[in-house]
């Protein structure tokens, strides 16, 4: 029998066909929440017309979702880390896909907030344990890396949910796009199937086996159940949100929770209300839909290219650039530029907020230990999501306030500049990986 360092074997790993395949399924869930996140962008207009409901009415509906996203972010990502990062990720699939399915025949706005409450919470859980799982089985040199690209599913949904408003809405109604989000049950058997949980997890119920079929995987050498596996950080015993707070995290755990409240408040905002903000600045419809075509392409590109220049010279400068970038692009876009120098603001402001959201949530799943990593991002972006709830709202009410185009930019590039910041105050030295690694994971 030999003593096998999980962790020094996932860490010096080569990316194989197993991480690849990893990301495809995690890519696909994380997916879910972009097309939901930008889908609604796409009906509030057709909404607000046929329900004949008030722009700040509108923007209230959409946060009910994010208040059920909350919910699940805070909840489900403890309950991962006790319960199995895989099993609550497809629990939570399954409840969104169904709800936001059912959310398609509401008849009025009080259906249709209660329906996207409950879809929200299944969505909450699915990005803090997908961006928890890829860090964990990612090889230390690219960790950024392969969780950027895993998370470029979500402006990818976002395109999707573009494209899918721009043809389905004009001859199929608001309904279809909704509906189109319960497809992702079709395709759930296959993460049962192919996806491992948490090596973490099969350590607590000692399933030697399954750590050794999946260290073989992922290393393509030969494992025995027989062996002894042991990881860096023994499991801790206690409540996980106390500690994210423990051995000198507290004031970075809080410098991240700001930073997430102000970059998802500038997100959620400009994604819900940035058509009707074009529409009233005199711009087509189709233009005023392309604009989150341009917001979202912007966000894959800035989403792969700060997290691999991360891995290069770490993520906080690129965090801290990236913000201050968003801030001035949303200041260059309030002057009412040319349509073609519009678009590519858009792309450089969706690169730098959404983009780098991305890289930020790699960065935070890499600041906590394992035992607590899900609880980290989970509590990050469920008190990011209060910001995501007020910002539908805010855009709501720069609307109904006729203000100019102007005032409305202003009032979300500020958030931005928090962000930078919030990042730029985090104290690295007491990361994970600066405890027990001689390795900058970031």
């Amino acid at each position: 029998m030999r003593t096998v360092n999980v962790d020094e074997v996932i860490g010096r790993a080569r990316v194989n066909r197993f991480h690849w395949f990893l990301i495809i399924c995690c890519t696909f869930m994380i997916m879910c929440d972009g097309y939901d996140l930008f889908m609604y962008g796409t009906i509030v207009p057709s909404l607000m017309k046929d329900w004949g409901i008030s722009p700040v009415v509108a923007g209230s509906l959409n946060s009910y979702a994010l208040v059920g996203m909350m919910i699940g972010a805070l909840a489900l990502g403890p309950a991962a880390d006790r319960w199995g990062r895989k099993n609550v990720i497809v629990i939570s699939c399954a409840v969104f896909c169904v709800f936001t399915g059912l959310a398609g025949f509401a008849g009025g706005p009080t259906a249709f907030a209660v329906l996207r409450f409950i879809a929200g919470l299944g969505l909450g859980g699915i990005m803090p344990n997908t961006v928890a799982l890829v860090t964990e089985y990612a090889p230390a040199s690219v960790r950024s890396t392969l969780v950027a690209v895993m998370f470029s599913g979500h402006p990818f949904g976002g395109v999707v949910a573009s494209l899918i408003g721009m043809w389905l809405v004009p001859t199929a109604g608001w309904q279809a796009v909704l509906w189109i989000g319960a497809i992702p049950l079709l395709v759930l058997p296959l993460f049962v199937w192919w996806v491992p949980d948490s090596l973490q997890f099969y350590s607590q119920k000692q399933r030697t086996d399954k750590l050794a079929a999946v260290l073989a995987r992922v290393s393509g050498e030969t494992y025995d159940a027989q062996d002894s596996y042991v990881l860096t950080r023994p499991v801790e015993r206690g409540f996980p949100v106390i500690r994210l707070f423990g051995e000198g995290r507290g004031v970075s755990t809080v410098l991240f929770w700001v930073s997430f409240f102000m970059c998802l408040l500038t997100m959620y905002g400009l994604t819900t209300w940035l058509p009707k903000l074009m529409q009233t600045a005199g711009f087509a419809v189709a233009s005023s839909l392309g604009s989150l075509l341009a917001l979202n392409v912007g966000a894959i590109v800035g989403a792969v290219v700060g997290s691999r220049i991360a891995d290069w010279v770490g993520a906080k400068p690129v965090l801290v650039v990236s913000f201050l970038i968003a801030a001035a692009s949303l200041v260059a876009m309030s002057q009412r530029p040319s349509i073609g120098l519009l678009y590519v603001l858009l792309f450089v402001a969706g690169a730098t907020t959404t983009g780098t959201q991305i890289t930020s949530n790699a960065y935070v799943s890499q600041y906590y230990p394992t035992e607590m990593r899900s609880t980290g991002i989970g509590w990050a972006l469920g008190v990011g999501r209060l910001g995501g709830i007020l910002g539908p709202t805010v855009g709501g009410l720069l609307v109904a306030g006729h203000l100019s185009l102007t005032a409305d930019f202003l009032a979300f590039a500020l958030p931005s500049v928090v962000s930078a910041v919030a990042m730029a105050l985090v104290q690295q030295r007491y990361a994970v990986w600066r405890q027990h690694s001689s390795h900058p994971a970031v």
